[in-house]
């Protein structure tokens, strides 16, 4: 198919050199800016470039004309503007101009996507998949057994589904250890954990978390929301300890664990203290989900920073939006307290007034790592059992843009960065 979908778009442009190019807005002009960026993705599907205009029209894209992408637009709903290429050629210079901070990133191959997600339906659902789908954009699906075959090294860019990489089972047993999804759950890692030869959930959780550590430093693309996300950190922190109470794991825990938490092998935070109490749905003080209720829910918003898109590319592609004030959202890990954020780690949304970070961004090995805090975009508070955000009502979400900036971001990476 993709073979197919080439030779088409290719023959396109052989025979439609008159309209030359292609314009994707993503200002407030564009009537459905998730659905674009699964145009940009469909483009790269067939070996075609892209070029992600950063900063332009809100990071607009521009690709060479071919009937069948502006077929495909209109039956996705997408606004664009075919232009001539004296018009693409002004855009270009218009962006190079040394005062303006815009530049242009060619995206050049399609991301091969992987979420890691348990196989069955959970009483919560993940705003990653939910967009993922919505822009109709493919992915696979892994968990822990695939992860501890060794899978991960066959695909760009990993997502971790609301997860609790301690072994915890989400510390929801304080309010939800008698239903029947909970029981499941248990059950089936415990079987997981027993079949891949782990005598605990909370050691297979740790060889996942080593497995997905071993995909970013080798090159990989990790993005994590929620809880999936200081979770992560706390199971490399704590790899050496057992942080996990007696109705999680059958044992006790190793004495003041607290005091032997190894920073260093986290990415993203450093000298924070794990909550002891197992009936509290809190894994530690990096969440700061309780300073929230300082705020009605109409001011709680965080800002986009502004970086400079000739000489911070990487930064700017994943904050490329149509406003820079995006409204909150509550997740189990709403966002981040500046506190226990380590000094090298980038800084790309805060709420200021709250002194908490909600969308960060580092380096590992060869690879890259984005944290981005809360649990759905446009639920400002998502219960379990509460039902999925239907994306067709919030085409235009700045919130979700931050998720599919992640997904082209690999489809840059070939191209020389400035340092």
């Amino acid at each position: 198919m993709k073979f197919l979908l080439s030779i088409f778009l290719q023959l396109a442009l052989f025979g439609s050199l008159s309209a030359s190019y292609l314009l994707i807005p993503m200002d407030e002009s564009q009537k459905n800016h998730l659905k674009a960026y699964g145009i940009a993705y469909w483009v790269l599907t067939a070996e075609e470039e892209v070029d992600w205009l950063l900063n332009y029209r809100g990071g607009s894209f521009m690709m060479k004309y071919a009937k069948e992408i502006e077929d495909e637009m209109l039956i996705r709903g997408v606004s664009y503007q075919v232009i001539p290429d004296a018009r693409s050629s002004a855009i270009l210079t218009e962006i190079s101009n040394p005062e303006s901070n815009t530049d242009v990133v060619k995206l050049q191959k399609a991301p091969k996507m992987v979420v890691y997600s348990p196989k069955g339906k959970q009483p919560w659902d993940d705003a990653v998949t939910l967009v993922l789908t919505y822009a109709e954009i493919p992915y696979d699906v892994v968990y822990d057994k695939e992860v501890m075959e060794g899978k991960l090294p066959l695909y760009d860019w990993l997502h971790l589904h609301h997860e609790d990489f301690t072994g915890q089972y989400g510390r929801f047993y304080a309010n939800y250890r008698n239903h029947s999804w909970y029981r499941e759950q248990v059950r089936e890692n415990e079987e997981m954990a027993a079949q891949l030869g782990f005598n605990k959930v909370s050691d297979l959780k740790l060889g996942v978390a080593q497995k997905i550590k071993e995909f970013t430093s080798g090159g990989g693309f990790l993005f994590a929301m929620c809880s999936g996300t200081d979770s992560y950190d706390i199971s490399l922190a704590a790899s050496q300890l057992d942080i996990c109470e007696k109705m999680f794991d059958g044992d006790g825990t190793t004495p003041d664990y607290n005091s032997k938490l190894d920073y260093d092998n986290a990415f993203a935070f450093e000298n924070f203290t794990l909550k002891t109490n197992p009936m509290e749905y809190e894994f530690s003080n990096i969440d700061a989900t309780h300073v929230h209720n300082r705020i009605p829910e109409n001011r709680d918003k965080f800002t986009l920073f502004e970086f400079s898109a000739k000489w911070d590319p990487v930064p700017t592609m994943l904050c490329q939006n149509h406003t820079q004030i995006i409204d909150g959202f509550m997740g189990q890990t709403t966002d981040y307290d500046k506190r226990f954020i380590k000094s090298d780690v980038l800084v790309m949304g805060e709420n200021k007034s709250l002194g908490t970070a909600r969308y960060i961004h580092g380096k590992f090995g060869k690879g890259t790592w984005t944290f981005y805090g809360g649990h759905d975009p446009e639920d400002y508070q998502h219960y379990v059992g509460d039902p999925p955000t239907d994306l067709n009502l919030h085409p235009n979400s700045p919130g979700y843009r931050l998720i599919l900036n992640n997904v082209l971001f690999p489809a840059a990476k070939k191209k020389k960065q400035k340092t």
